[in-house]
């Protein structure tokens, strides 16, 4: 089995800082690109932002200058800071891993979701 463990979120007053953690583990034999999905309430989730094991990064508008991702690609792990935070950051975000397992089956693997609540 693979999992995603994601930590680091809670509630920050508007214009605070928090830093998002994802863990992947189990069999896997690579992994290709890992991101940050959100959902706010009443809304559909959205890409917050993505990078591959190369290091390039895809950021939503609404996040770009403030969030900023890394990974470790031997930890196989996933940070995501964010910073200069606003109340419509609020939403569970996931993180998401497009890997490859060590069966050679292609996943698209799912963390259970941490919620960031922004609020003064």
């Amino acid at each position: 089995q693979v999992q995603l463990v994601e930590s680091g979120g809670g509630l920050v007053q508007p214009g605070g800082s928090l830093r998002l953690s994802c863990a992947a583990s189990g069999s896997i034999f690579s992994i290709y690109t890992m991101g940050w999905y959100r959902q706010a309430p009443g809304k559909q989730r959205e890409l917050v932002v993505a990078i591959t094991s190369g290091g390039t990064t895809n950021y939503a508008d609404s996040v770009k200058g403030r969030f900023t991702i890394s990974r470790d690609n031997a930890k196989n792990a996933v940070y995501l800071q964010m910073n200069r935070l606003k109340p419509e950051d609020t939403a569970v975000y996931y993180c998401n891993a497009d890997l490859l397992t060590d069966w050679g089956n292609a996943l698209d693997a799912w963390g259970q979701g941490t919620l960031v609540t922004v609020s003064s």
